[in-house]
């Protein structure tokens, strides 16, 4: 797969990325599997992981500021 920011070569990577729900929470998702361009370093979520992110967002007390959540496939 190539890079849609530089057409770079996507690698799988495993990596925490934070989301940032509204205007006041952040949640971090640790372990999460991305593709990681080896030129500029932008990260890509394959659709399944994307899915999956969305639902854990989803449960999430958009309350709280900060949260961390772990990916487990």
């Amino acid at each position: 797969m190539r890079c849609r920011v530089c057409s770079g070569l996507l690698e799988k990577r495993i990596t925490d990325l934070p989301f940032k729900l509204g205007d006041t929470s952040i949640v971090i998702v640790k372990g999460l599997p991305v593709l990681e361009c080896l030129q500029c370093h932008e990260t890509e979520l394959e659709h399944t992981v994307m899915v999956r992110v969305e639902k854990l967002l989803a449960s999430v007390d958009q309350a709280a500021e900060l949260e961390v959540l772990r990916y487990a496939a």
